[in-house]
């Protein structure tokens, strides 16, 4: 008999875990309460930015390059990871970027050095004031999340597997596997459990994850380009990330919506179920003044458009997958921490052979490791 595997959550890191799961011969069905990258999903949104520098840590330079190969290989006649490159610029410590090179010379990835006069030739519409290194990670780019979202559940139902729209109601434990209840009253059975769920983990398992997952708000602007002007689009201008002061990024095209530019830094808690999604007033104020100063042609820019999205972070930005410590079958995944979406397919890759093979929990992403700090 195959494996029974029920996926709660059709995100980036569920919908993946299902998909390889059932790929590996097993039995799966995938749950999700309002369908794959919808909108209030920290996978849902148009794009997600891919790249591979992460500073010292070489464990996520590693995984965030395998999933540029998963996300290269997958193509089910649909186009979701666009290679744009990602420009890097940094400010006088540019240790974020330069501690990740010897990684990615390990792993063969492309990246280019420069002075700002060189990029200033290169890429016109950028003004380098206060930049002092750039980098350009040539395998880099952007993904569309929704639609990769929606595409992975397709292709899961396409080759077998199962997926169901519903909520779940409640999970207690009754031996190894958990009793799940369903918001219609049904059961959900299977022989291993992933739960996926993203901001919404620490309320099903309030006792295990509980605070060690904290949704943020998070909102992300549409800044209106000149008519006819290709220089805010790919391919004449890449995805950029400039840590010169805040950690600012943006996403050229972006599916002809706008020129988007958004802020890293963490925002307040935020209900990812029932919190209002209505941009604040000042949400622009920030980022104005940035895209005024960084592309001056986009000085006087219409804002075409704006959303409230939400990081679900963990303690230390590191995910969290590992074992429910009261039900062995039961496989916990979140953590994002907004870097997890690129992710999805080599996360989803890894956590599916220890679901399958019932195997180890990686140390890095262990529950313990949060209580190892606390002692």
């Amino acid at each position: 008999m195959p494996l029974r595997v029920a996926v709660v959550g059709a995100g980036a890191f569920g919908g993946w875990t299902a998909l390889h799961l059932r790929r590996a011969g097993a039995e799966v069905t995938l749950v999700d309460a309002w369908g794959p990258g919808n909108a209030r999903a920290s996978s849902g949104g148009e794009t997600r930015v891919i790249r591979t520098i992460y500073g010292p840590a070489r464990h996520n330079v590693e995984m965030a390059a395998r999933a540029l190969t998963l996300w290269s290989e997958w193509d089910p006649g649909e186009q979701f990871y666009k290679r744009t490159g990602v420009l890097w610029l940094t400010g006088a410590d540019d240790s974020y970027t330069r501690d990740s090179l010897p990684f990615l010379r390990d792993l063969q990835l492309e990246y280019e050095e420069m002075e700002p006069a060189v990029a200033a030739k290169r890429w016109p519409q950028i003004q380098f004031d206060g930049v002092m290194k750039i980098y350009l990670e040539h395998e880099g780019g952007y993904l569309l999340a929704r639609h990769a979202c929606d595409a992975v559940a397709r292709e899961l139902v396409r080759i077998g597997g199962t997926y169901r729209q519903a909520a779940v109601a409640s999970v207690r434990a009754d031996g190894r596997r958990p009793d799940v209840r369903l918001s219609d009253g049904s059961t959900l059975a299977a022989d291993r459990y992933v739960f996926a769920c993203g901001p919404w983990l620490g309320r099903l398992f309030p006792d295990v994850i509980g605070w060690r997952v904290r949704s943020t708000r998070q909102e992300v602007l549409y800044f209106g380009t000149p008519a006819g002007d290709e220089r805010f689009v790919e391919p004449r201008l890449p995805v950029w990330v400039d840590i010169s002061g805040r950690f600012i990024y943006g996403i050229p095209g972006n599916l002809h919506r706008g020129f988007k530019v958004a802020d890293d830094a963490r925002g307040d808690e935020f209900d990812p179920t029932d919190g209002d999604r209505t941009p604040s007033r000042d949400a622009g104020s920030t980022l104005r003044r940035f895209v005024s100063t960084r592309f001056p042609a986009l000085k006087d820019a219409p804002i075409l458009g704006a959303e409230v999205c939400q990081y679900e972070e963990s303690p230390d930005g590191q995910f969290i997958v590992d074992r429910h410590p009261a039900m062995p079958d039961v496989w916990i995944a979140g953590g994002g921490s907004g870097h997890g979406y690129k992710m999805g397919p080599a996360l989803g890759e890894k956590l599916a052979r220890q679901v399958g093979e019932d195997g180890a929990t990686n140390p890095l992403f262990a529950l313990a490791r949060f209580e190892e700090r606390s002692r």
